[in-house]
């Protein structure tokens, strides 16, 4: 298949009237955030203008529930996060969903990253919990890096002994994810679902845990067709969110097998994509600072045979 290019004010496959969207998700870094992790110029507008429409906008990210709900704070009444890749699901404090994690899987994963360290990879293990992230790594470049997701997180003597209920490992690795730390992981495949979730950043979950299955199960309760989901992604940990709703795009900086998975393309995360692409598809005005971008052709595409 092929992506054919098209001005985003008039490529074919996009409503020439707003489309019935009622609920939007979309991920966070590489997709919402821009490469300096910043909120996108017009956000707080837009979402006060979903929110006057009945749009429900959700977040779903690899970060933790505190990192996202202190992200959102003026706006966060009624949105639903889907933080920690799909494992763990709250709405107005109050818990939606969860996939908790075996406790003998996390401290097996945390005894894995010691040895890898032992070997001479520079990774860390994070054990996310439902009440806070734990690490036992000390060093600044480490924590500098853990605090940008896990607001709250606690450095721990002993991560084999950590007393709360744990919904996800992440393994932080300074080089490549994908071909550092990933390939170590690959025993904890047969029975867990190891995704990378960034450049640095490998997941461990249970099987049944990813953003598509929680976003199912969120359509459920809502009584929410895929036809009415918008979605927006980037790398690998969106896959199978893409598989859930007709909407779905993925970044002009998506990863390659995001871009092949979504049916459309949307400007990239520098570009305002995900705001500018929202506008257009609902009929929403943005303003000048929410058509702002870094530059780029305002493009979305549509695989064709």
């Amino acid at each position: 298949m092929t992506a054919t290019p098209a001005s985003l004010t008039t490529a074919p496959d996009l409503p020439t009237v707003p489309a019935d969207i009622r609920l939007i998700v979309t991920d966070m870094d590489g997709t919402l955030l821009d490469d300096d992790k910043a909120m996108p110029a017009g956000m707080w507008d837009l979402l006060a203008e979903l929110r006057d429409r009945g749009v429900l906008f959700s977040p779903a990210s690899g970060r933790q529930y505190a990192t996202l709900a202190k992200e959102f704070a003026e706006v966060s009444e009624g949105m639903v996060f889907i933080a920690e890749n799909g494992t763990y699901v709250v709405r107005d404090g109050v818990e939606l969903s969860s996939d908790p994690l075996e406790r003998a899987v996390a401290a097996e994963l945390a005894r894995t990253a010691r040895r890898l360290v032992a070997e001479g990879v520079d990774t860390g293990a994070v054990v996310c919990g439902k009440r806070a992230a734990y690490v036992e790594r000390t060093d600044e470049p480490f924590l500098a890096e853990v605090r940008k997701y896990y607001v709250e997180h606690r450095v721990v003597p002993d991560l084999t002994a950590v007393e709360d209920e744990v919904i996800k490992v992440a393994l932080f690795d300074f080089g490549s994810a994908e071909h550092g730390v990933a390939p170590a992981l690959t025993g904890f495949a047969d029975t867990h679902q190891v995704v990378v979730s960034g450049e640095h950043w490998v997941d461990v979950m249970n099987r049944t845990a990813n953003k598509g299955a929680a976003l199912r199960g969120l359509q459920r309760e809502l009584g929410i067709t895929p036809a009415q989901t918008m979605v927006f992604g980037d790398y690998l940990n969106d896959l199978e969110m893409m598989d859930a709703a007709e909407w779905s795009f993925a970044m002009a900086n998506a990863h390659p097998e995001v871009t092949r998975r979504a049916r459309h393309t949307a400007p990239s995360n520098n570009d305002n994509g995900v705001l500018r692409t929202i506008a257009r598809v609902l009929g929403v005005p943005l303003g000048r600072a929410g058509q702002a971008g870094r530059g780029g052709e305002l493009f979305v595409t549509r695989r064709v045979s």
